[in-house]
């Protein structure tokens, strides 16, 4: 048991909070000076994504350049920005999402914004009768079994956007993104995966944060250890087989696959925080698509010790909620990391203080492009490492259109008011 557990460190959104009378919002340089690629190079398409029979916004779609690897993900309200090269081939995009029809989206009717794209839902109709290896738990082992098979057994270079912030109540006090390139080993290799900054941009608000300065540890590294196929000890493995109970509760389609959806939970309470959620495996070939879950908090004390690196004196930390996404992309028979999230939300109670101070983090990375040739490791001095602070390696929040010809994430309006926010901060 003590092997899976000393490791959920790994991904866990690792915070140092340090106690600070006053401060000025900070801002720092740090990323190399990357030339904005001229717009004439590419096309880009905005909009939303809904489903068709309640208009209801669909967070974390995939849209992918269809027969490429150009692709970026909806955000929470189910927008989307997607850039594609003018010299681009395609011919449509493809918007594909757990429990929904794929939509082929031809580019030639995409306005360049205001696109609202509806997708058709769709039951699970059983064509052929699968045949379940025996018990649930046995389907988690053949994914394991099944790593070579389906997940990439060379590296590839990888293009991602990666965005974290921290919030107090509805307030964003800080807010720091980039692009980032990916050493992504292969699924047979002992080398780990690399990262390293492109270039990124921060804010602060340091006065919303009544005394406390916070620094969130790990960026786009901690992003990476989410991939558990990639990453076992954090959560699948066979130690989990002994420890967890499985549960076949449905079954769903994406992407023309069928998925069972299998929820996981601990046996027994242990003491020490353990996770619950659901595993997405294709029925077919036993790869994992998709997991959602938690960790368990109830043990709270426990649960602070993996979270906080450092805290004030007469400060008592709760973590209140832990909640975490990992999706893998299927193409050609092969299932690549994709998109990773991590939200945690806690509370802060000082000693003669009646209230509490309730704050939350979250960081997400995506996956915006992939090539498999002239793949190298990084050299040292280019990685982040995962002991670093994301924020004070990337720039200031300054012109509007920064990201140039990458794809990222679209904020949505809660994340672009703090953005505006923190310009108008800068220019004070």
């Amino acid at each position: 048991m003590k092997n899976i557990i000393t490791k959920t460190s790994g991904l866990i959104l690792v915070l140092w909070i340090v106690s600070s009378v006053w401060a000025n919002p900070i801002f720092a340089s740090g990323t190399r000076n990357v030339t904005v690629a001229d717009s004439t190079h590419y096309k880009t398409y905005r909009g939303k994504i809904v489903g068709k029979l309640n208009n209801s916004p669909l967070a974390y779609a995939d849209i992918t350049v269809e027969g490429e690897n150009t692709s970026t993900v909806s955000n929470s309200h189910g927008e989307f920005v997607i850039k594609i090269s003018k010299e681009s081939k395609a011919e449509n995009i493809v918007i594909s999402h757990l429990g929904y029809k794929n939509l082929l989206v031809p580019l030639s009717g995409l306005k360049h914004r205001h696109n609202l794209l509806r997708v058709e839902p769709v039951a699970v109709v059983l064509n052929q009768v699968y045949i379940r290896p025996g018990p649930v738990d046995q389907i988690v082992r053949k994914v394991l079994e099944n790593i070579g098979k389906n997940y990439p057994q060379k590296p590839y270079q990888m293009t991602g956007f990666y965005r974290e912030f921290i919030k107090k109540r509805n307030h964003y006090v800080s807010l720091s993104e980039a692009v980032v390139g990916i050493y992504k080993a292969s699924y047979k290799s002992l080398y780990n995966d690399q990262v390293r900054i492109i270039k990124g941009r921060k804010g602060s608000n340091v006065r919303r944060m009544d005394t406390l300065l916070f620094k969130l540890q790990g960026g786009p590294a901690t992003g990476l250890m989410l991939d558990i196929i990639k990453n076992p000890y954090v959560l699948l493995n066979n130690d989990m087989l002994t420890h967890y109970k499985f549960n076949l509760v449905n079954e769903v389609k994406k992407d023309n696959h069928i998925y069972y959806v299998i929820h996981f939970e601990p046996i027994s309470n242990t003491g020490v925080p353990l996770y619950s959620g659901k595993f997405y495996i294709d029925v077919n070939t036993y790869a994992l698509a998709s997991a959602d879950f938690f960790l368990k908090l109830d043990n709270p004390a426990e649960a602070a010790k993996l979270f906080i690196k450092k805290k004030p004196f007469g400060a008592k930390v709760t973590p209140t909620s832990a909640h975490y996404i990992v999706n893998y992309h299927e193409q050609n028979g092969k299932w690549y990391f994709n998109y990773a999230k991590g939200e945690v939300a806690f509370k802060i109670k000082w000693k003669r203080h009646l209230f509490s101070s309730v704050y939350s983090t979250s960081f997400e990375m995506a996956i915006t492009d992939r090539e498999d040739q002239n793949v190298v490791r990084y050299k040292p001095s280019e990685r982040f490492k995962q002991n670093q602070i994301f924020s004070e390696k990337v720039q200031a929040f300054s012109k509007k259109d920064y990201w140039g010809k990458y794809n990222y994430i679209e904020p949505n309006q809660s994340i672009a008011s703090a953005i505006r926010k923190f310009r108008r901060i800068l220019k004070k």
